[in-house]
C-alpha cells in the first residue's frame, strides 16, 4: 500500500490539481490545516507539469478527478454525497461531475459476455448494439434474447477495471495516512473512514451480482406499488461482471416537452416519484439512492420506471422510526417532541438541555414554514437539522446523509416537473400513516408479538443456560445465597412460559 507506485499516483493527483486549478478548492472544501497545504502545494507545485490538463469547460474539481481517471471520477461521486466532509458547495460541484468516459470497444463486450457467460454471443443474444452509455465502472450495450426475442439491457463491467481501482484506492489510503501524519488537526475529518466507506461502495459496484441482488430485492419490495415498475432480472444471464436486465422502453423523466408530447400528468408525475420515495425509504428501508432524471423513465401507460441499482440506500427500522417521528414533529411544528425524539434515541448527548434544543429546532423550522408553500424543501430542512444536531454533540451518521441528499434530488425531480409542487402536502399523508402504522398501539402490539416468539423460540434452552452460568457464580457465593440463584433461574423458566402463552394470545389476536 505505500510503495513508491503509489507516491508517484499521490505526485501526478496533486500536479492535475494544482494545474487545473483545483487545488486550492479542494484543500479549502476539506478545510484543510496549514501545514497540510503546505506538504501538498511542496509536493505538487514542481511537478504541475505532470498533470493532466482536463476539459476546460468544466468546473476545476470536477475537471480533475475526470482527467484522473475512473476510480477519481467514481471518488468525486461518493463525495457528492457526503456535504459533512466536503461542505455543500463543494458537493453540489461534484454532483454535475460528467460520469461519461469513452466506451471499450464491442470487440472486448463480446469477449467479456461470452467469458462470463460460458456461451458464445450468437446462442444467448440475436442482436446486439454498440454500447448506449458508458461510464467510470461499466457500459450499457442493448440486446435481444435468442430465444424468446425480448429486448434487454446488458451491463458490462470495464476490462482490467477492478485491478486500476485496487491500485487508485491504495493510493487513496496512502493519501491519508499522510493526512493523518502531517495534520493531526485534520483528523476530524476522519481521512480514512472517508477512503473505507469509499472502498465498500466501490467494491459493492465491481460485483454485477450485488447490484443484481439489490434490483431484486427492490423489485420484491414494489411489486404492489402503483404506477411504479422495474426492469426484471435475467439472472440466466448474469453473472459477476455481466447484468442483464429488461429493457426500459419509456420517455426520460426529465424531457417536459416530450412528456407533454406523449399526454402524460406531470403533476401527477412530480408528486408520485416523491410519494414513492418516501414510502420506500419510511416502510422499506431501502431506497434507490440515485433518483435522478437519467435513471427514471415514463412508459407509455404512464408507469414510472427506475433502472440502475448500484447506489442503493439501507435505514433499519428503528432509524426509520425515529426519522419519521422528526418529520412528523415537524410537519405539526411540534418542536418540543423533535427535540425529544433526538434525546431519546441518544442523537443527542444527555447532557444537552432539551428545551435549548428545542428552541434551536424552532429557529429551524420557522423560516422554513414561513415560505410559500411552494418553496418549502424537504431537503433543506434536514440540511439545516443536520447543522443544529452537530452543534448540539450529534455524531454524523452516514446512512442520514444519504437519504437527505437523495431527497435533494428527488425534490428537484419533483420541482422539474412541477415548479409549484407543495412538498408537505404530498409527504405528510406519507409520514403519518407511516406514524400510525409503525409508532401507535398496532406497532406496540406487533413489537409484543416479535418479543414473545424471541421468547418462545429460547425459552426451553434458556433456563438451562442460565442455570449452568449462576451455578457457576454461586459455587463462589456464601451457602446462603444459593437458594436465591435458584429462584432467580425459576424466575426465568416462569418467564418464559409466560412468553409463550403472550405469544399463543397475541398471535390469536393478530
Amino acid at each position: 500500500m505505500r510503495g513508491p507506485h503509489n507516491i508517484i499516483r499521490l505526485i501526478r493527483t496533486g500536479a492535475t490539481l494544482e494545474r487545473t486549478g483545483a487545488m486550492a478548492v479542494v484543500l479549502d472544501a476539506f478545510d484543510a490545516p496549514r501545514p497540510l497545504r503546505i506538504v501538498a502545494r511542496l509536493l505538487a507545485k514542481p511537478f504541475q507539469w505532470l498533470g493532466y490538463k482536463g476539459d476546460p469547460s468544466m468546473p476545476p474539481a470536477p475537471r480533475a478527478l475526470t482527467a484522473l481517471g475512473p476510480a477519481y471520477i467514481k471518488f468525486g461521486q461518493v463525495l457528492s454525497t457526503r456535504p459533512d466532509v466536503v461542505g455543500d458547495e463543494m458537493a453540489q460541484q461534484l454532483r454535475v461531475l460528467q460520469d461519461k468516459l469513452p466506451p471499450f470497444s464491442i470487440k472486448k463486450a463480446r469477449t467479456e459476455i461470452e467469458k462470463e457467460l460460458g456461451a458464445p454471443l450468437e446462442t444467448l443474444f440475436s442482436d446486439f448494439s454498440e454500447p448506449v452509455a458508458a461510464a467510470s465502472i461499466a457500459q450499457v450495450h442493448k440486446a435481444r434474447l435468442a430465444h424468446n426475442g425480448e429486448d434487454v439491457a446488458i451491463k458490462i463491467l470495464r476490462p482490467g477495471v477492478e485491478r486500476a481501482f485496487k491500485k487508485d484506492i491504495d493510493a487513496f489510503y496512502l493519501a491519508a495516512s499522510i493526512v493523518d501524519f502531517f495534520a493531526p488537526g485534520a483528523r476530524r475529518l476522519r481521512p480514512i473512514d472517508v477512503i473505507e466507506h469509499f472502498d465498500g461502495v466501490v467494491q459493492g459496484e465491481l460485483d454485477l451480482r450485488l447490484e443484481s441482488a439489490a434490483a431484486s430485492e427492490f423489485a420484491a419490495n414494489t411489486k404492489n406499488d402503483s404506477g411504479f415498475v422495474l426492469p426484471q432480472m435475467k439472472w440466466d444471464y448474469s453473472s459477476r461482471r455481466v447484468m442483464t436486465l429488461g429493457w426500459a422502453d419509456g420517455v426520460p423523466l426529465g424531457d417536459n416537452d416530450v412528456l407533454d408530447a406523449a399526454g402524460h400528468d406531470r403533476t401527477a408525475l412530480g408528486e408520485r416519484v416523491l410519494r414513492l420515495f418516501l414510502t420506500h425509504a419510511l416502510r422499506d428501508g431501502y431506497f434507490h439512492a440515485d433518483m435522478h432524471q437519467g435513471n427514471l423513465k415514463v412508459a407509455a401507460n404512464g408507469d414510472i420506471i427506475a433502472y440502475d441499482f448500484g447506489i442503493m440506500g439501507h435505514i433499519d427500522e428503528y432509524t426509520r422510526r425515529v426519522y419519521a417521528e422528526i418529520l412528523y414533529g415537524f410537519i405539526r411544528r411540534d418542536y418540543k417532541r423533535v427535540a425529544e425524539v433526538h434525546f431519546e434515541a441518544g442523537y443527542v448527548p444527555p447532557d444537552k438541555d432539551v428545551d435549548e434544543f428545542a428552541r434551536a429546532l424552532r429557529a429551524v423550522g420557522e423560516p422554513i414554514f414561513g415560505m410559500d408553500a411552494t418553496k418549502i424543501s424537504m431537503g433543506r430542512l434536514l440540511a439545516y437539522l443536520f447543522e443544529v444536531t452537530e452543534r448540539f454533540g450529534m455524531e454524523t451518521r452516514t446512512e442520514l446523509i444519504l437519504l437527505q441528499r437523495t431527497m435533494v434530488v428527488v425534490e428537484g425531480v419533483s420541482r422539474s416537473l412541477n415548479p409549484s409542487i407543495n412538498i408537505w402536502d404530498v409527504a405528510s399523508p406519507v409520514v403519518s400513516d407511516y406514524i400510525q402504522k409503525s409508532i401507535g398501539p398496532k406497532a406496540v402490539v406487533t413489537d409484543l408479538y416479535n418479543t414473545a416468539r424471541v421468547l418462545t423460540r429460547f425459552g426451553p434452552r434458556l433456563p438451562r443456560l442460565v442455570e449452568a452460568a449462576l451455578i457457576q457464580q454461586a459455587n463462589a457465593a456464601p451457602p446462603d445465597r444459593k437458594p436465591f440463584w435458584r429462584w432467580i433461574v425459576m424466575s426465568v423458566a416462569l418467564g418464559s412460559a409466560l412468553g409463550a402463552a403472550v405469544f399463543a394470545v397475541i398471535d390469536a389476536l393478530l
